[in-house]
């Protein structure tokens, strides 16, 4: 298929395209397959392998860049109809795989055709609310003006006549179809108007009317007994004695007409429809007796139309025909009467048949999608038929394909090639459009996600590229809010992964959504994801920027941080394996913040426990070491208590000499880089200097423990 895009304003003029060539030109294309969106631009038809700029002297510097949509955004009506109707497919799909799960060989049984058929119904209610809203609203400019009530009501007339032909009532499937295609016909295409009808019974003498006896013959050929009747008693007043008794006849027996429904069993039907036919072949041999002369009133040949009213009642399949055509009606008008007036017996399966031939002298419409569809299904053809409903709407194919495929309608192997089967092809379509709106890819990814590995894989592109914003806000409230928003798109992902087992894709989704949060300094959330991420590198990215802060702003800042990722070491404390080591790194974080608020609060003895533990647990990293002495040197000067015990003071002392030899044999930057940094020092070498005081307090500490014999005082 081949479209058409229109450039404004062009690059170039009609007629011009030698001289846009010669200017060193061509033009190329780019996709943003996640909204169908299209770029076009030149570029330049000869350019530097290595540079990439063009080589010709007459190109231009600045060339326009046009930005198109192969398929507009769904209007807020059609978002409606796709969002509706995808519900009921989702529906469909869930029975379908319960029944290819449990009772693979009873898919076409009674008790499941009758479910399609009720989600068919379904899909048709849907359609003819759309039709009736479309039609009642007045198009507003810039709207996507394809789906207007005509479209919806093409799309109506078609479900509907596919589910009649294909999806038949419980107990009905294997019964004349005569009745069925006639309420179809005479609920979609009306013939003849009401308004007809009401101007001619107006009249003291209808028969006058040039309308009359076409429009007599149009309703009983429709099966509109009741209408029929009342104008064959308004010719008991016309001059003619001969049409008068022959009307009375033909009233008698449009009144005893057999109907279908009106019958216990088939036999006595087709018996009651027998003997009907016989009656009005005797009033073929009353008419036919009627004098030539008098056959004219003073309007028109009356005999003539009886004639062909009483022909269709006689079953005369010619006649029939005939007086179709001449009444402007089409194929379907003959089809849809023929097991009423021709063929009572006629059945579903005998229909491509009666349509073939039919067909061959009045062809269905060519130009008509709606029609070259009907045709189609009445022919028998489905894979001919979803092609044509492809054209009408895409929507429509995909989930006429969908119903097909539990009917056996369509081949269910898959191509070689592009290893989909049909009904996947079309499904796939219907998604590509979808993604027209980003906002529909819940309905892209339910669609896809029903037809096989390849819609799998689709569905996974669909799913990492939904948008993840959080905008830094200027008020507390909009960043929570952005917060939120991020968190619940994220959820609605992870529902879908879990409910799709998309297991990688959601980890890579969380990886992503972390990261964004953490250039947003949302630790906490970060932290969540990556645990359900099973992100551990990425766990401890995340510690490593929460104590960073404490090294760019200080205690206040990292301990409010550190607040938020706390709860997240709750589900962390059993971690076994290689993934310990992040976990180790998390659990020093919270407990290094819980050091700092204890000291700020005034629980001194208890920051003095938390920070013996931090190396009694080989807790802290050793580049956080000179830290950690750094900040026991207040609790060694204190005079009046006694923090630390002797054995406390002792590893203190350890820890300060192990840095001191790895500082002199070069690896001093292991131990007091973050040192350095927090107190803004030149190396490591200043920062053991700065350390020195922490020695002369240990040996003043050693001594107060000597002499007060006590080894920890609390």
């Amino acid at each position: 298929m081949s479209t058409c895009v229109s450039l404004i304003p062009p690059l170039f003029e009609e007629s011009c395209l030698e001289d846009y060539l010669k200017s060193g030109r061509t033009v190329s294309f780019t996709l943003r397959p996640t909204a169908n969106e299209l770029a076009l631009f030149a570029t330049p038809l000869d350019a530097d392998f290595r540079t990439g700029q063009p080589t010709s002297q007459n190109y231009p510097k600045e060339q326009d860049v046009y930005v198109t949509c192969w398929d507009e955004v769904p209007t807020s009506e059609r978002r409606l109809f796709i969002t509706d109707t995808s519900i009921i497919f989702a529906a469909f799909r869930a029975l379908v795989d319960h029944v290819k799960t449990n009772e693979p060989e009873l898919m076409r049984a009674m008790e499941y055709m009758t479910a399609f058929r009720k989600l068919a119904g379904d899909y048709i209610t849907h359609i003819q609310e759309c039709w009736v809203h479309a039609s009642q609203t007045i198009s507003r400019p810039q709207e996507d003006t394809r789906f207007t009530g005509e479209h919806y009501r093409s799309m109506y007339t078609s479900l509907s006549i596919f589910q009649t032909l294909y999806l038949p009532e419980e107990g009905i499937d294997d019964v004349p179809v005569g009745d069925e295609l006639l309420e179809w016909l005479n609920t979609h295409f009306i013939e003849p108007s009401t308004e007809e009808g009401d101007q001619l019974s107006a009249l003291e003498k209808p028969w006058e009317d040039e309308t009359f006896w076409q429009y007599l013959i149009r309703v009983t050929l429709r099966g509109l007994t009741k209408s029929s009747i009342f104008f064959l008693q308004a010719l008991s007043q016309h001059p003619s004695e001969h049409l008068q008794m022959i009307s009375e006849k033909l009233v008698s027996i449009l009144e005893k007409h057999p109907r279908q429904k009106n019958y216990a069993t088939e036999k006595e039907f087709f018996t009651a429809s027998r003997r009907w036919k016989d009656r009005a072949k005797a009033l073929r041999l009353e008419l036919d007796r009627v004098p030539d002369d008098d056959r004219q009133d003073e309007f028109e040949n009356w005999w003539d139309n009886i004639s062909d009213l009483l022909g269709i009642i006689e079953g005369r399949a010619e006649v029939l025909q005939r007086v179709c055509v001449e009444l402007g009606g089409d194929w379907k008008e003959i089809i849809c009467t023929w097991g009423v007036w021709i063929d009572v017996g006629l059945r579903r399966a005998e229909l491509p048949d009666i349509a073939g031939r039919v067909m061959y002298d009045v062809p269905s419409d060519p130009s008509s999608k709606e029609d070259s569809l009907h045709a189609d299904l009445f022919l028998g053809r489905p894979l001919q038929a979803l092609s044509v409903a492809h054209d009408i709407d895409v929507w429509l194919a995909a989930h006429l394909a969908d119903i097909m495929i539990p009917l056996g309608l369509l081949d269910s192997e898959t191509d070689d090639e592009s290893k989909l089967t049909i009904r996947d092809q079309y499904v796939i379509a219907y998604a590509d459009y979808l993604q027209s709106d980003p906002g529909l890819w819940r309905h892209t990814v339910d669609y896809l996600c029903s037809c096989g590995p390849v819609g799998h894989q689709m569905a996974d592109e669909i799913l990492l590229r939904v948008p993840l914003r959080l905008e830094e806000s200027a008020g507390k409230h909009d960043a929570e809010t952005s917060d939120g928003d991020l968190a619940e798109v994220v959820k609605d992902i992870n529902n879908t992964c879990f409910e799709y087992q998309r297991e990688p894709v959601r980890r890579m989704i969380c990886k992503v959504a972390a990261q964004k949060l953490v250039m947003m300094k949302k630790y906490g959330l970060a932290i969540s994801y990556c645990l359900s991420a099973e992100d551990w590198p990425g766990l401890g990215r995340i510690v490593d920027r929460v104590l960073n802060e404490y090294i760019a702003h200080g205690p206040s800042r990292f301990t409010s941080l550190v607040a938020d990722i706390a709860p997240s070491l709750q589900e962390l404390q059993v971690e076994p394996g290689p993934h310990g080591v992040f976990v180790q790194r998390l659990k020093f974080a919270v407990r290094y913040a819980e050091f700092h608020h204890r000291s700020r609060s005034g629980a001194v003895d208890y920051a003095a426990l938390d920070l013996i533990s931090m190396f009694e647990e080989d807790l802290a990293p050793k580049s956080w070491w000179g830290v950690l002495l750094n900040d026991s040197t207040p609790f060694l000067q204190n005079e009046s208590t006694l923090y630390f015990s002797a054995a406390d003071a002792s590893l203190l002392l350890r820890r300060l000499e192990e840095v001191k030899i790895q500082t002199d044999h070069g690896y001093g930057d292991d131990y007091l880089g973050v040192l350095a940094r927090t107190m803004n020092l030149t190396g490591a070498k200043e920062a053991l200097k700065r350390l020195d005081v922490l020695r002369i307090c240990l040996a003043r500490y050693f001594a107060r423990c000597i002499l007060k014999g006590k080894s920890r005082i609390v």
